[in-house]
């Protein structure tokens, strides 16, 4: 049996393409549904129908919090019951996350994740006739933006980190269907080398001041500096390599490929090469178009949290040599998020690279860490 962690784009791409090949396949995803964050609330229809005529088992609401290479059993919680899940190749498709850079009030209730809010809205959040300042790095805040405006929401500005001399030759390299949505949407509200100074407001959001010096009134802040893997598995399994993040299309065509590669069938994976190698060149002049500014390192102030689970502050955080450091004398990245926030924002801000991933992977029951049940399938 193959199991594929991860129910986004890519692991979608794996089961339909092992199961083309006729191989038992286990999708496993934490969320109730498949489509990851990216097809959040339905979107993508045709894989979900090519996902539903593959005949792949489905394990949702299931995480896997930890595992054996070895005996190749995956150990797998519920929210009922846990256990071991056995298999014969392992596919890992757990996508990525948004980076988060701490600044002068990024704590405020309102503040929140540019995916984060579009999947709140997605799922009933009202957002009709709020402000929402969108903010950080990345096609994904125009995407957002235009989706958020759909739903009724006020956008008065995109804030995008990059500067026109680099935004300007990458928009120009696009295919026509994609300039053309990115000229519709990159009207006077799109504010490039711009970024927000702070978040402010008593008691929950109420203004964003920028770094062009102005101050806008809003309900919201959206904001994300791009995205970081999701690679605490694949460096508990030992993975020699995490293949970083590229976008929807590349991770599509990489999950076609190992799924054909996981069921035998490298004559169809190869198929696929040159469409991959495609993608990875966009993804690469994404990547440089997008590149963080060595500016955003100087956002955070000493008495501002970098650390929300802990109460870390940046000026603790300099008194430390390195990750091991700020975890032994502060806790940082020992809250119930084990890192995965700060971790990223504190190797931005002063190159520290976590020591290890141990199990289990994430929070998980001690029940769960004891059971031998077999974990269930629908």
């Amino acid at each position: 049996m193959i199991a594929i962690v991860g129910a986004g784009p890519a692991g979608m791409a794996a089961a339909v393409s092992a199961r083309e090949c006729n191989q038992p396949v286990t999708l496993i995803d934490d969320n109730p549904t498949p489509g990851g964050q990216i097809w959040r609330g339905g979107e993508g229809s045709e894989w979900f129908e090519k996902l539903i005529r593959s005949g792949a088992k489905l394990m949702l609401g299931a995480r896997v919090i930890g595992g054996d290479v070895n005996r190749r059993t995956l150990r797998i919680e519920t929210r009922t019951h846990a256990g071991d899940l056995e298999y014969e190749k392992l596919i890992l498709a757990t996508g990525s996350r948004e980076l988060f850079l701490p600044f002068p009030g990024w704590t405020l209730p309102n503040v929140m994740g540019v995916g984060g809010l579009q999947a709140m809205v997605k799922t009933g959040m009202p957002i009709e006739g709020k402000r929402v300042v969108v903010a950080g790095t990345g096609p994904l805040l125009l995407a957002v933006a235009a989706f958020l405006r759909k739903r009724g929401a006020i956008v008065p500005a995109v804030v995008e980190q990059a500067r026109w001399d680099k935004l300007l030759p990458f928009m120009a390299s696009l295919p026509p269907g994609k300039l053309l949505q990115a000229a519709a949407l990159g009207t006077a509200f799109y504010q490039a080398d711009n970024w927000v100074v702070a978040a402010e407001g008593t008691g929950k959001l109420e203004r964003v001041r920028l770094r062009a010096g102005n101050t806008i009134q809003c309900d919201y802040l959206a904001v994300a500096y791009g995205f970081v893997e999701n690679s605490e598995l694949a460096e508990h399994f030992g993975c020699d390599a995490i293949p970083g993040t590229g976008g929807v299309d590349l991770s599509i065509v990489e999950g076609r490929i190992v799924g054909y590669r996981a069921a035998g069938r490298e004559d169809l994976a190869r198929k696929w090469q040159p469409e991959r190698a495609k993608q990875l060149r966009f993804a690469e002049a994404l990547n440089r178009t997008f590149e963080l500014r060595p500016e955003l390192r100087q956002l955070a102030k000493p008495s501002t949290m970098v650390c929300r689970c802990e109460d870390v502050t940046l000026g603790q955080l300099r008194s430390a040599d390195s990750w091991r450091s700020a975890k032994l004398h502060f806790r940082c990245g020992m809250g119930p998020c084990q890192g995965r926030v700060c971790g990223p924002a504190v190797n931005f801000l002063f190159g520290w690279q976590s020591d290890s991933v141990r199990p289990p992977v994430f929070p998980a029951r001690v029940s769960s860490l004891l059971s031998n049940r077999e974990p269930t399938t629908k």
